[in-house]
C-alpha cells in the first residue's frame, strides 16, 4: 500500500541517519586526538563542544527546514538533507586537519534538522488518531540505530580508523538513491504556504502556531523538557554505572544495548497495542511512571540484575514523546506541520546543549572524593524531576485541547 511504503521510507531515512551517527562513535575519540594532537581528556572536552555545536545548528536550522518543507514539500527537503549528509560524511572521512572535522560536525547538525520534515511527512500520510503510533516508528529506528551503529563502527574501526565515516557516507547516499526513485510527495500543492525567512525561527513559529491552538505552546514545552530528561542516558549513564556499580566497559556496552533495544520494542511495537487501550494521555502518564520506578531501582540497586530490571521498566519512557507529538500534530492544520515539527525540534535542541553539562556537574558533585552526597545515580533523580514537569505541562495542554479521554479517538 502507498501509505505503508511511504512510512517505510521515513523509517529507513531515520534508521540510516542513526546508523550513520552511531557508526562513527567508537572512532571519534581517536580521530580527535590524532587531528588535534591532544590527550584523551582534552579530546573529551572538544567532543563536548562539538556536540553543543551540533545541537546549536539544529536549534537554528530545524524551523527553517520545517518551514521549507511546508513551502516546497517534504520529499525535496528530505532528499537534499540526505544527500548533504552523505557528502558531509565524506568530508569527515577526508578531513586532514581538526578544523575540517569541526566544519563537518556543524554541517551534520544542519542535516540532522531534517527530522522536522520527516515528522511532518508522517503527519501528512497518517490519520490523526494513528499518528502517535506512527511517530513511534521513528523511535524504533533510533533504538535500532543506537544498538547496531556503534557495534558496526567498532568492527569497521579496527580495520581502518576512518572506515566508519566512509560507510556512513555510503549508507546516506544509498538512502538518497532509494528516496529519489521510490518515495512520493506527501504534501499536496494546494496545501503549501509561503516561506518567509523572517518567521523561520522557533519563536516566530510558536507565536504563529498559537493562533491555531494554544495547546501547541504547552506540548512543545513538554517535548523540550522531556528531551532534557531523556538525554541523561547518552550524557552520563555510562559514567553513573561505573561510579555506582563498578561496571566494566563490556557491561556498560551490554546495558546501553539493552536500553536501545527495549526502547525500540516499546516504541515500535508497544505503542500500537497500548494506545488503543489507554490513549495518549494515559500512555504519557505510564511512561513517566516507568521513569520514576526505574530511578528508584537505580538508586537502590546492589545487584546487576536489578539494574537490568530498571532498564526494562524504564523503557516505558518510549510512550512519552510519540504520544505528545501525536496529539501536538492534531492541534494545527496540514499546512503547518513542518513549521510545528521544526519549532518542536528546535526547542528540544536546547536540551541537547544544556543537558550534558548539567548532568555531568550533578554527577561530579554526587560521587567521588569531596562529594556533597555519595549518590552517583543522582542525575537519574534529576531526570525524573524533569519527567514530572513534562507530565504537568502535557496535562495542562491536553486540558486546553479538550482531551478528556484521548482513548476515545484512538480506539475507533
Amino acid at each position: 500500500m502507498p501509505h505503508r511504503a511511504s512510512l517505510g521510507f521515513v523509517f529507513v531515512v531515520v534508521l540510516i541517519d542513526m546508523l550513520g551517527f552511531g557508526i562513527v562513535i567508537p572512532v571519534f575519540p581517536s580521530l580527535i586526538m590524532n587531528l588535534a594532537h591532544v590527550t584523551i581528556n582534552v579530546a573529551a572536552a572538544y567532543a563536548g563542544w562539538l556536540g553543543a555545536g551540533y545541537a546549536m545548528m539544529q536549534f537554528v536550522c530545524a524551523p527553517v527546514i520545517g518551514n521549507l518543507s511546508d513551502r516546497f514539500g517534504r520529499r525535496p527537503v528530505m532528499l537534499v538533507a540526505i544527500l548533504a549528509l552523505g557528502l558531509d560524511y565524506l568530508l569527515q572521512w577526508w578531513a586532514p586537519v581538526f578544523g575540517w572535522l569541526i566544519v563537518g560536525r556543524l554541517l551534520a547538525g544542519v542535516t540532522g534538522a531534517s527530522y522536522s520534515a520527516a515528522y511532518a511527512y508522517i503527519a501528512d500520510i497518517t490519520p490523526p488518531e494513528k499518528r502517535a503510533a506512527s511517530f513511534g516508528l521513528v523511535g524504533l529506528a533510533f533504538g535500532v540505530g543506537f544498538v547496531v551503529g556503534p557495534a558496526l563502527g567498532g568492527v569497521l574501526g579496527t580495520i581502518e580508523p576512518r572506515l566508519p565515516f566512509l560507510a556512513a557516507a555510503l549508507l546516506a547516499l544509498a538512502n538518497f538513491g532509494f528516496g529519489l526513485f521510490f518515495v512520493r510527495e506527501s504534501l499536496a500543492p494546494e496545501l503549501r504556504r509561503r516561506f518567509d525567512w523572517r518567521t523561520a525561527n522557533a519563536l516566530s513559529s510558536l507565536r504563529a502556531l498559537r493562533g491555531q491552538s494554544e495547546t501547541v505552546l504547552w506540548f512543545v514545552a513538554a517535548l523540550g523538557v522531556w528531551q532534557l530528561s531523556h538525554i541523561v542516558y547518552p550524557a552520563v549513564w555510562s559514567y553513573m554505572a561505573i561510579a555506582a556499580y563498578g561496571f566494566t566497559a563490556r557491561q556498560v556496552g551490554w546495558a546501553l544495548a539493552l536500553v536501545g533495544l527495549s526502547s525500540a520494542l516499546v516504541q515500535g511495537l508497544g505503542l500500537r497495542r497500548v494506545l488503543p487501550l489507554l490513549g495518549e494521555r494515559r500512555a504519557v502518564m505510564l511512561g513517566v511512571a516507568g521513569l520514576a520506578a526505574a530511578t528508584v531501582l537505580y538508586m537502590t540497586a546492589t545487584q546487576t540484575w536489578v539494574v537490568y530490571l530498571a532498564i526494562a521498566i524504564g523503557s516505558l519512557e518510549g510512550f512519552v514523546q510519540a504520544s505528545i507529538s501525536g496529539l501536538n500534530s492534531q492541534a494545527v492544520d496540514a499546512r503547518s506541520q513542518g513549521e510545528l515539527q521544526g519549532a518542536a525540534q528546535s526547542v528540544s535542541a536546547i536540551a541537547q546543549i544544556v543537558g550534558p553539562p548539567l548532568y555531568a556537574q550533578t554527577l561530579a558533585h554526587c560521587s567521588g572524593p569531596g562529594a556533597w552526597i555519595n549518590a552517583p545515580m543522582m542525575p537519574m533523580a534529576l531526570a525524573t524531576l524533569f519527567g514530572l514537569v513534562t507530565l504537568a505541562l502535557f496535562l495542562k495542554g491536553a486540558a486546553k485541547l479538550g482531551v478528556v479521554h484521548p482513548s476515545s479517538s484512538t480506539s475507533q
